[in-house]
């Protein structure tokens, strides 16, 4: 483990945490049907990717 982490670090990770779930959290708000998918880097979410599915009515 680098020379930096510690008390800081962990405060600093708990917040991208937080942020992260938040980021999931709003993805989600009316999404209907359709994904979310979550890329982690290191421990660390780097993007959200969200693909909504529509139902078309048959005519």
């Amino acid at each position: 483990m680098p020379s930096g982490t510690g008390a800081g670090n962990q405060g600093e990770s708990e917040r991208h945490l937080e942020e992260s779930i938040a980021s999931v959290r709003e993805a989600l708000t009316g999404l209907r049907y359709g994904s979310v998918q979550l890329t982690v880097h290191e421990g660390r979410v780097v993007q959200i990717d969200v693909t909504e599915k529509r139902r078309l009515k048959p005519n």
